[in-house]
């Protein structure tokens, strides 16, 4: 390998957040269509790490050819080897949450104090909550609070363990007189429910990797 090559390798991002950093580094200068898969890149990591070349770029609107280049321009030597930090970010994500459940059945398995156990949780979900204030883009942010200000009505979708994340936020904006919809049905009437919304309408979807897939739907379906 030449020296050339080998200061090249040690310069390609090799985790999520390094590659973010360096994308919003280098945005201004990218040329308008790859500057435009970049935004949609950090937009919808998700979609990235799970998507095949063609269903990504027609999502971004932009030719195959032009996810190529962008690994390019990052220094990769093809769209599949950046597309493996994308994967790699939701196997960390998993596995972290893998490790604190194991870790709070090893405290209660190993006969830890109720106290120990609990605090085992609250310092999981500490954790949580600060990889979201870590990872969360200011400009991401403020994009999310416009849309949901404009809207006429905010429809709340989640399933599972998200569901009491989801009806909080409902139960939140009714108090402060902000029209919203929580969508789960008893009667299986969430796709009569999500009929109703229209262009002028916001949701708000909530799920943990490895996202619920009628979630996803859902809000794909409303936006």
């Amino acid at each position: 390998m030449s020296l050339d090559r080998a200061t090249m390798d040690e310069r390609v991002p090799r985790d999520f957040e390094t590659l973010r950093t360096t994308i919003l580094e280098r945005r201004e200068s990218l040329p308008k269509r790859i500057a435009q898969i970049a935004a949609h890149a950090l937009d919808n990591p998700d979609d990235i790490a799970f998507g095949t070349a063609a269903s990504i770029a027609a999502s971004a609107g932009v030719q195959p050819s032009t996810l190529i280049r962008f690994a390019q321009q990052l220094g990769f030597d093809g769209f599949t080897s950046l597309q493996q930090v994308f994967r790699e970010r939701l196997r960390e994500r998993n596995s972290s949450y893998d490790e604190r459940l194991q870790a709070l059945r090893v405290k209660a398995e190993g006969g830890a104090g109720h106290r120990s156990i609990f605090d085992g949780f609250v310092a999981a979900a500490s954790t949580s909550l600060n990889d979201i204030s870590r990872t969360l883009d200011d400009a991401h942010l403020e994009d999310a609070i416009s849309l949901l200000a404009k809207a006429e009505t905010i429809y709340v979708l989640a399933k599972r363990r998200s569901y009491p994340v989801a009806s909080y936020i409902a139960y939140a904006l009714g108090k402060l007189k902000i029209r919203n919809q929580l969508i789960e049905s008893a009667a299986g009437l969430n796709a009569e429910m999500i009929g109703f919304a229209t262009p002028a309408d916001a949701v708000i979807a909530i799920s943990f990797s490895p996202y619920a897939p009628a979630t996803i739907e859902e809000a794909r379906s409303i936006s």
